[in-house]
């Protein structure tokens, strides 16, 4: 065989880490679409444009491909919504984007309550554990209300990001517009954000709850 037509049959050498990053986009996709039990390994490396062996060389096997997705998705949402000194409003603000801007984090997430019902990687429990820590100070040091507990106001304030996003399909025709246009979103970022001003902000002249920290 003639040398030169030997290269050039031979395969080109890969980009792991591109083809990885290839795999967890089709993936996540393909989960948030079908969930876990839904998805499939063929259509993952076909969306990918890669031979789904080396999903298999890459993360193991589709329960570790989701939970690498769901890892990632997880990861992004934490750089991208930052609790800053616990300012729940701008908290708010950058959850309320961020999921308007990623609809399939919140899938993920729905498939994996529905499937995977308690089940929590740590690297999640500590990151929800320092933002209701950083709502915790806020409150000891004034700037919030403190006659809610700290993991009850965070969660509040959690669940009002999606309200919209995540409301009845009835409900959303009910107002008699697009529900995802873009005066509707604004409008109602708008009134997320004053919601959570009314809640979070202190009272003045209401007395501090004493605390036994």
């Amino acid at each position: 065989m003639d040398t030169n037509d030997e290269t050039a049959r031979s395969p080109r050498p890969r980009n792991s880490a591109a083809t990885k990053e290839l795999l967890l986009t089709a993936a996540t996709a393909e989960f948030a679409e079908f969930g876990l039990a839904g998805a499939r390994i063929d259509r993952i490396a076909e969306r990918a444009g890669a031979n789904k062996r080396l999903l298999y060389v890459y993360f193991g096997d589709k329960d570790q491909l989701f939970e690498a997705a769901l890892q990632q998705q997880i990861g992004k949402l934490a750089r991208e919504t930052p609790l800053v000194d616990g300012d729940l409003v701008a908290y708010a603000a950058a959850r309320f984007d961020f999921m308007l801007a990623h609809p399939e984090t919140a899938r993920l997430a729905a498939w994996l309550r529905f499937e995977r019902h308690g089940h929590s990687s740590q690297a999640e429990i500590d990151s929800y554990r320092a933002k209701v820590d950083a709502v915790a100070a806020a409150q000891r040091e004034g700037r919030l209300h403190d006659r809610i507990p700290a993991a009850d106001l965070f969660a509040m304030v959690l669940r009002l990001t999606e309200s919209w996003l995540d409301a009845p399909p009835a409900l959303a025709a009910a107002t008699g517009t697009d529900p995802r246009a873009p005066h509707r979103l604004a409008e109602h970022r708008a009134a997320l954000l004053e919601a959570v001003r009314r809640i979070t902000a202190p009272r003045a002249g209401e007395p501090r709850q004493e605390t036994d920290a």
